[in-house]
């Protein structure tokens, strides 16, 4: 699932082991992703694949590094309802 706002788009998708909300804005990515059960620390990373830059507990926390890493304010962030519930 995918949505976009102001040149932003967010796309949410599940792997075997991941929920992974991928951020997109003018060539750069951002990514948050957490455990499939749906509890643990957010994994902050530039792409799916590279490694973790921080980790959070907070959904809002994670979210302000995206923003910080896409140069936008956290508000501007879309979010897809099924990714919503990210975080502890």
């Amino acid at each position: 699932m995918s949505t976009s706002n102001d040149g932003i788009t967010a796309r949410y998708f599940e792997t075997d082991h991941e929920r992974v909300l991928e951020f997109s804005r003018e060539g750069r990515t951002a990514t948050v992703a957490q455990n499939r059960d749906g509890y643990g620390m957010l994994k902050v990373r530039e792409t799916p694949e590279s490694p973790e830059l921080e980790r959070y507990y907070g959904f809002d926390m994670a979210l302000d590094h995206v923003a910080e890493l896409l140069s936008v304010r956290p508000n501007d962030l879309p979010v897809p309802d099924p990714a919503s519930d990210m975080g502890m």
